[in-house]
Parts: structure tokens; C-alpha cells; sequence
């Protein structure tokens, strides 16, 4: 598998997932309906894992343009190579909303509140401030790029770090995940990637369904420009520390 291919179908996981969780939550008659925030950050943490596992061992596993840029800032990602991984990730992200769209289809019809449907599309602010949701994304993608660039680093001070653990070498993003779910999360659904929210905000664009509103375009700047300066900073702050 190429590593274009593996960002695609990776990606594809992880919005599958992710998106599938936020549905089983906000829309109406599914079995999990109202189950909480809880169960929304810890979906979306596993389907981190799975896009991860499948992908990392092809492409690194980056399933954002974040990540990539991150990494093509800090030189441990070949910039000539971040236009097709954004493409890859764009284009798989497309594919997962669009199967969650296809899986929930009944549901989404009998769903009154077109602002649920939405959501599990797009992310959102829970307060409309633009300044303030764009803080929110830069703060949360600042801390994953953080994080995952002292994962990724091979060597800290003296000591030597253990990689290729296998498929148990997701688990630390996984958890980094979750605990920016759980932390930092509630104040515009925390997106973090470009692509997570803009290819599936595409497919809901697109789709037919009953009680369907606008697709917020007006926001959708935000959880873009958002990750893209957390994920510079994170990489700025890396370097001067190295």
C-alpha cells in the first residue's frame, strides 16, 4: 500500500469512527442516543487508533494537515510531500462522512434539529466568538502537535525512546487525544485537522436529507486557519527548545 493510499483509507477510518460516534450520540432513535460527551471523546480517540494502526506502518499515519505541517516545520517530513498528504487526508475524510451519512441515513431523517445533523458533520462553537473558537483550535492543536512531536522524537536529552511498539505505538496519540477531547474540547468540538472538519462539512453540503440547514460556511474557516497556526506554533516553540 502506498502511503497516499494509506492516508486515504486511514483517514476514511478515522472520520467512519468519529463521525459514527457523534451520530450513535445526537441523532434521534440511534442506541446510543444521549450517551454524552463521555462517549463522544472516547470514540473519537479510538478511531484515532484504528486510522493509526492501519496507516502508520505506510504513510506515518499523519491523517491531518496538521500533523504534516507540524512535521515538514520541525524537517522531520519532506515539504515537497504535504500537498499530496493534505489531498490524501481531504479525500478520505470525504469518504468517511460519506459513509456515515449512508449508515445513519434513517436517522438522519428523523432528525428534527438540523444543528445535530450538522454536527456530526462539522464542528461548532458551543459560544459564537470567532476570536475566542479560533483560540480554542489553536490552543488544542498546538498541544497535539506538541505532544506527538516529543513522541515521534527518537532521542530526548540522554535518554533513548522506544520505537515501533507495534500496533500498541498508537495508544499514546490515542490518549492524547481523548485528554484534549475531554479537556479543551467543549468550546468548538475541537477539530484539530483541517480535513476531519472540512471534508465531511463537503459531504454534508452535498447530501440530501430531511430538515437539512445551511452548512455553516461562515465558520468553516476557523477549524482551518485554527490547527494550521497551532500546529506552526507548536512546531516554532519545538525548535527553540531542541
Amino acid at each position: 500500500m502506498s502511503a497516499f493510499t494509506a492516508e486515504i483509507i486511514g483517514t476514511m477510518f478515522l472520520i467512519l469512527l468519529g463521525g459514527g460516534v457523534v451520530a450513535n450520540v445526537v441523532l434521534k432513535g440511534t442506541k446510543g442516543n444521549n450517551s454524552g460527551w463521555m462517549v463522544i471523546t472516547t470514540g473519537w480517540a479510538l478511531s484515532v487508533f484504528a486510522g493509526v494502526v492501519i496507516a502508520g506502518p505506510y504513510s506515518g499515519a499523519h491523517l491531518n494537515p496538521a500533523v504534516s505541517i507540524g512535521l515538514a516545520i520541525v524537517g522531520k517530513f519532506p515539504w515537497e510531500q504535504v500537498g499530496p498528504y493534505v489531498l490524501a487526508q481531504l479525500i478520505g475524510a470525504v469518504a468517511g462522512a460519506l459513509l456515515v451519512y449512508l449508515l445513519y441515513k434513517p436517522h438522519f431523517d428523523s432528525t428534527e434539529d438540523p444543528l445535530a445533523q450538522l454536527a456530526v458533520f462539522s464542528t461548532g462553537p458551543a459560544i459564537r466568538h470567532p476570536f475566542s473558537n479560533l483560540f480554542s483550535e489553536i490552543v488544542g492543536t498546538f498541544v497535539l502537535i506538541f505532544v506527538i512531536l516529543y513522541i515521534t522524537n527518537p532521542e530526548m536529552g540522554d535518554q533513548k525512546t522506544p520505537i515501533g511498539m507495534g500496533s500498541l505505538g498508537a495508544l499514546p496519540v490515542t490518549f492524547l487525544v481523548w485528554a484534549i477531547g475531554l479537556s479543551l474540547g467543549g468550546t468548538t468540538g475541537y477539530a484539530i485537522n483541517p480535513a476531519r472538519d472540512l471534508g465531511p462539512r463537503i459531504v454534508h453540503a452535498l447530501v440530501p436529507m430531511k430538515n437539512k440547514c445551511h452548512s455553516d460556511w461562515r465558520y468553516a474557516w476557523i477549524p482551518i486557519l485554527g490547527p494550521v497556526l497551532g500546529a506552526s506554533l507548536a512546531a516554532g516553540v519545538f525548535l527553540v527548545l531542541q
